[in-house]
């Protein structure tokens, strides 16, 4: 069942009571598997397709662009030789666009890979010397990848062998790995630019969150779980207008944003790792849903009442609640629909900027609109001088959840945004130092694609 939702409808975000009208059985978990940091039980056993982060935002050093950009393969240790990591040949990765706020996507950009392996039977090497050039021919291995941009009027070609950033084997096997990191940034028709290799991982948090909420005493924080690991990233940046409604960003400036991974089987291409909102999995959805859920398309969010009714009744709050005593916001948390579902229209509360909700497109159908999750960005609004780590609830309305930059402290904030800071405008003092995980321990580029580069020592050093 397909639900579409009327203007008026949206009338004080009131759509929970429609969003719940369908049926659980698109729930049914032989549909696929799911997606982020082995969030979801299926996807943990297959790391090359698990999607780990989005993130979308107006570039910070070319404002008529945006640069969108997701990570697969998490807690890649960097002295996890001999093979290292490489994307699975058997799958497609795509990062998707809505622009007319129907949930489906108007945009599609598609990488597939190939290997180009001249080990042979000979050795065991990933390279047998230094590697100077990503055409080192000490360089044993290699990936290969065709990028296509997909619309409703046909498919696109961008980059036909494009050659994968290696995995950072370490300062011996790779003296300057910046070199091969800026040869593997490649142009794509329009005026864009494209990237695929491994980054350090830029998503700094503590998860020892899952520990009773930070060992039921707050005493849990200040250590970044993802320290020192690395990540596979697939990046574009292309001019705004190349994904805005009918090229005009002035008119139709917000886009829904959100990663899939699907494998061949069979029976043919299967979804098996979705991810929009950051942390949607693994603490708004219920265990025994993780894997169906990431099975569906956005267009299909608006009729799984299960997962509709932990967003506006959130699991969250209820155990911060019971852990620290904190009270709980009351429900229906429309303030969370918002967040997750709607994208933030203009309101009288804390928010009152014209943000993010794809509505906001004049020549969007109202009446075509679905509530979806997925991650929402205003290419209108510049980036900041300044960037506030807490984005839109520090008055950063270029940060998260107006899309999401890699410098935005995506778990503070949402942990704020649970206990109701967007409903109020004011931070709950309590949990206002939040992990005290606040920024990447290696600081982010100033130009695409922005990822730090990988780091190649060992996690696990003294």
């Amino acid at each position: 069942m397909e639900l579409r939702i009327n203007r008026r409808a949206l009338v004080g975000l009131g759509v929970a009571g429609a969003l719940a009208a369908s049926s659980f059985a698109l729930l049914r978990t032989d549909t696929g598997v799911a997606s982020s940091h082995r969030e979801a039980p299926m996807i943990a056993g297959d790391p090359r397709n698990d999607t780990t982060d989005v993130y979308a935002f107006v570039s910070p050093d070319k404002a008529d662009t945006v640069t969108l950009l997701a990570n697969w393969i998490p807690f890649q240790e960097p002295n996890g030789g001999p093979n290292f990591y490489s994307f699975d040949t058997r799958s497609r990765y795509n990062i998707k666009i809505d622009n007319d706020g129907d949930a489906r996507p108007d945009v599609v950009y598609q990488w597939t890979f190939r290997d180009d392996d001249r080990r042979g039977n000979a050795t065991f090497l990933y390279n047998n010397g230094p590697v100077t050039s990503l055409n080192d021919p000490n360089l044993l291995f290699r990936q290969r990848y065709t990028l296509k941009r997909i619309t409703g009027s046909g498919t696109r070609t961008l980059v036909h062998d494009g050659v994968v950033a290696p995995s950072n084997v370490g300062t011996a096997s790779m003296p300057d790995y910046g070199v091969l990191r800026d040869q593997a940034v490649v142009g794509i028709p329009g005026g864009g630019k494209t990237f695929a290799g491994q980054a350090d991982e830029p998503f700094f948090l503590d998860l020892r969150v899952f520990d009773l909420l930070y060992g039921g005493n707050l005493s849990e924080v200040g250590q970044d779980t993802t320290k020192g690991y690395n990540v596979s990233t697939l990046a574009v940046q292309v001019p705004a207008a190349e994904v805005a409604l009918r090229h005009d960003v002035r008119r139709n400036p917000v886009i829904g944003v959100w990663a899939t991974t699907d494998k061949r089987g069979p029976d043919g291409w299967v979804q098996v790792s979705r991810l929009g909102n950051p942390l949607v999995n693994e603490v708004v959805v219920p265990a025994g849903l993780k894997d169906a859920f990431n099975a569906l398309p956005p267009a299909k969010d608006a009729g799984v009442a299960p997962v509709v009714k932990r967003v506006t009744d959130p699991e969250l709050p209820k155990l911060i609640e019971a852990v620290y005593g904190i009270k709980a916001p009351k429900t229906p948390r429309n303030d969370l629909v918002e967040i997750f579902l709607t994208g933030i229209a203009k309101r009288n509360g804390p928010i009152k900027a014209d943000l993010n909700s794809q509505i906001l497109n004049k020549d969007a159908d109202p009446d075509r609109f679905r509530p979806s999750e997925m991650l929402r960005l205003n290419m209108a609004i510049p980036p900041a001088k300044d960037p506030n780590r807490l984005g839109v609830l520090a008055g950063d309305l270029a940060g998260f959840p107006n899309g999401r930059r890699l410098t935005d402290d995506v778990v503070d904030i949402e942990l704020q945004a649970v206990e109701g800071a967007a409903l109020t405008g004011k931070l709950v003092q309590a949990l206002a130092a939040g992990d005290k995980v606040d920024r990447n321990d290696k600081p982010f580029g100033t130009s695409f694609p922005y990822v730090p580069l990988p780091s190649g020592k060992a996690v696990n050093r003294s």
